[in-house]
């Protein structure tokens, strides 16, 4: 979801990179239009101008975090464990970094059908080198992806899973391992 274009008259004062850093700097699991538009020092109806409400501020901070995320660089069929682990490694560190993003994330709602979209093509593909079907390709999305962001989800929430709970390192090396998924054997 692109921000909107703001209307025509007087030079904007307000960026898709000023809103996206204002919602950043509160937790995004409660932020209010009227928290943003107080952040940045203008009026509601100035704000309303690019986002229409708090699902669309929301999808634009997914836009933006989904961006800094993704590798520049192609995996291919030898490196692909390696990129998997980098775009997990960057979900964690920007995910994490944005108070309640992660638990946003990981809670049931509509995800910005673009932004996610792009990580999503850009896993399948990213598993299909690794030599399996479009149909487990996917599959091993989903495991990754929900693995992934519930993990995260889970930090951010601050859920006590006690003194034993698996470091993200531990996690994601066993999630990487047994990943693309396989058919199971009958």
């Amino acid at each position: 979801m692109e921000a909107k274009t703001p209307k025509l008259g007087r030079p904007s004062r307000l960026s898709r990179e000023q809103i996206v850093d204002a919602a950043l700097g509160c937790d995004l699991r409660t932020v209010t239009m009227r928290d943003i538009a107080e952040r940045l020092g203008v009026s509601h109806s100035a704000l309303y101008r690019w986002v229409g409400n708090r699902d669309e501020l929301l999808d634009l901070v997914s836009e933006v975090v989904i961006e800094c995320i993704l590798p520049t660089a192609d995996p291919t069929a030898d490196t692909w464990r390696e990129w998997l682990s980098d775009l997990a490694w960057r979900m964690h560190d920007q995910f994490l970094a944005a108070p309640g993003y992660a638990a946003h994330v990981a809670m049931p709602h509509r995800h910005n059908r673009h932004a996610f979209g792009q990580l999503r093509d850009r896993v399948v593909s990213t598993f299909k080198l690794a030599g399996v079907s479009d149909d487990m390709a996917k599959q091993s999305w989903h495991i990754f992806g929900l693995g992934i962001v519930q993990w995260l989800g889970a930090q951010q929430m601050g859920h006590d899973i006690g003194p034993d709970a698996p470091r993200f390192d531990l996690f994601l090396d066993v999630l990487l391992r047994g990943l693309p998924a396989q058919e199971p054997s009958p």
